[in-house]
């Protein structure tokens, strides 16, 4: 065996199935919190009613005014609204715009934070935060944007329409797949992606409708695994797409997936064994197109609302964070042919 350092990283998980609202209500008098700010879309009022009636009377404020990749005027709006209600703790429930909203308050105040995803984002078990100023998006890890606790529930993630389930799921995929060779990757966060594969492909295709809570459990292995092992090509191309030209964060992980892929599979030889296995295929690349083609994934950036013109400037700006950790060496014309390979 190779020398390798994993990190496992503190954290409290909790699956609830059905019991999100009592579960959030002892992690919250766990932490001790009385002042609480729930950040929560306006889309998910209703929802997030539900999930804190256990601790309305603990509710100092409410902030709703999420935006993907979390503008920095809206970091700016839940940092004052945090320090004007004096809160000791954040509470999200949402999907992974949410958290990251959590994330980049709790980043600047120190806050602790407790997050209940009702989406497969995966970025409730992880240090890495968020914030887009002018079209960049910029990305970092620290302790301090770390949940404290989470609640998962099934449940939560049962008025998901099928085109957002199924491109959260394969957001999810793509961080096991990025874990084989990440910066950090070790036979630990291997052994998470493996399973977390493995579990999201047969939540994906189960029989008449997907299977949620292997969904959901998949998406904490694929978080857990990518907490650990870091980021590498795939999320430095969809950190660069989603804040110059605002594209939706899941479906262009989705998207830009198999063309990754592709290009590092002959230089990953036992990452890519490992894959293949996890879809019970012979070989990797096949196997997800198959796998795409069985669920009706999203394919092409072009359907995401990125113009053929647009390309160019995606691939100088990506050109940008060059060199960029990955299995194979890239430079900008590989750059330019995944793109052109993903449009």
């Amino acid at each position: 065996m190779r020398a390798f350092v994993y990190e496992p990283l503190p954290g409290r998980v909790c699956f609830a199935p059905g019991g999100a609202a009592d579960r959030l209500a002892a992690e919250v008098a766990a932490l001790g919190l009385r002042r609480i700010m729930v950040i929560a879309g306006g889309a998910e009022t209703g929802l997030a009613d539900d999930v804190v009636r256990g601790i309305v009377g603990l509710v100092a404020a409410r902030f709703d005014e999420v935006r993907p990749h979390v503008p920095a005027d809206v970091a700016d709006a839940a940092r004052r609204l945090a320090a004007e209600s004096s809160v000791d703790g954040l509470v999200t429930i949402g999907g992974g715009s949410t958290t990251g909203t959590g994330k980049i308050v709790a980043l600047t105040t120190g806050l602790p934070l407790i997050c209940v995803p009702t989406t497969y984002a995966g970025s409730e078990v992880t240090p890495v935060w968020g914030i887009t100023t002018a079209g960049r998006k910029e990305t970092g890890r620290d302790p301090r944007v770390l949940p404290r606790s989470v609640v998962y529930d099934a449940d939560l993630t049962a008025g998901l329409p099928r085109s957002i389930t199924v491109a959260s799921a394969l957001n999810a995929m793509a961080h096991c797949v990025e874990a084989y060779w990440a910066p950090g990757a070790n036979p630990v966060t291997s052994l998470a992606a493996t399973e977390g594969i493995r579990v999201l492909a047969v939540g994906l295709r189960g029989p008449g409708a997907v299977d949620r809570e292997r969904l959901l459990y998949g998406s904490y292995l694929a978080g857990a695994a990518f907490a650990v092992a870091g980021s590498a090509l795939h999320h430095t191309i969809c950190h660069v797409l989603g804040g110059a030209f605002d594209l939706p964060h899941a479906e262009t992980h989705a998207v830009l997936l198999p063309s990754v892929l592709t290009f590092n599979a002959e230089a990953a030889p036992a990452a890519e064994a490992q894959i293949a296995g996890a879809l019970a295929a012979p070989a990797a690349v096949p196997a997800l197109a198959a796998l795409y083609r069985d669920i009706g994934a999203p394919r092409g950036l072009r359907s995401l609302g990125l113009t053929h013109e647009q390309l160019d400037r995606a691939v100088d700006l990506v050109a940008e964070r060059l060199p960029i950790a990955n299995p194979r060496p890239v430079g900008r014309q590989d750059i330019a042919e995944i793109l052109e390979s993903a449009y």
